[in-house]
């Protein structure tokens, strides 16, 4: 662990102090990391200010994009000011653990905005992400996010029923579960949480952070609430 702090802090030493400070006689590169590693507090803080500036690096190329919400696939207030993005997969124990915490943040604040990006990448929630997208379409979005997660692990059993209960046109959910519009948005989901850095769900970005993990409301509304945490 101190090796991978001490790599981030001295690029970010380089970074701020540049190459020519590091040409003394060669010893302020030995005497940096031993100061560093004597002092573990400024270390940590040192790589948590590098890897703050990566993320903001990593969302300035995608934020208008991944707060763009697919029609109708949004939690909250539509019109809200404060944008979570949430990358979801329905058989991922940890997004359903997260639901409350999302719905407690909806509730505690009416300017919040929940842009929910489908992420199946756990075996068998494919056909559950096109469903929901489909039931996006219809305007049902919310409700069948909601029955799917109430169903429990899906399978075409379950996803039916949770069809059923949000009260889905079957017919045309099915069509529209396989258009080429649902396949381009979860390909564009898939190719932006590569960019952001994600390795699974859920997956969160607000205007200044990406983040992984069932992290609790606190964590949530700090995040999107910065100022005042």
């Amino acid at each position: 662990m101190k090796s991978n702090l001490l790599g981030a802090a001295l690029a970010l030493v380089f970074g701020f102090l540049g190459a020519a400070i590091w040409s003394w006689t060669g010893l302020a590169d030995a005497r940096t990391k031993t100061y560093l590693l004597e002092n573990p507090k400024l270390l940590q803080q040192m790589a948590e200010a590098y890897q703050e500036e990566q993320t903001r690096e990593r969302l300035a190329g995608v934020s208008g994009e991944v707060t763009k919400a697919f029609p109708g696939a949004i939690l909250g207030n539509p019109d809200g000011s404060k944008v979570l993005v949430e990358f979801t997969d329905y058989n991922c124990p940890y997004c359903r653990q997260s639901m409350s915490d999302v719905q407690q943040l909806i509730e505690s604040d009416p300017e919040v905005k929940v842009v929910v990006r489908e992420w199946p990448i756990f075996q068998g929630s494919d056909l559950a992400s096109r469903m929901a997208l489909a039931a996006a379409k219809q305007g049902k979005y919310a409700a069948f996010h909601d029955a799917m997660f109430a169903a429990g692990r899906a399978t075409p059993e379950t996803i039916k029923r949770a069809a059923i209960d949000a009260g889905l046109d079957l017919d045309q959910a099915r069509a529209d579960g396989a258009s080429q519009e649902v396949e381009l948005e979860l390909a564009r989901n898939h190719a932006l949480a590569q960019q952001l850095g994600f390795s699974g769900t859920p997956s969160w970005v607000t205007s200044t952070q990406a983040f992984e993990g069932a992290v609790g409301f606190a964590a949530l509304k700090a995040a999107l609430d910065p100022d005042e945490s």
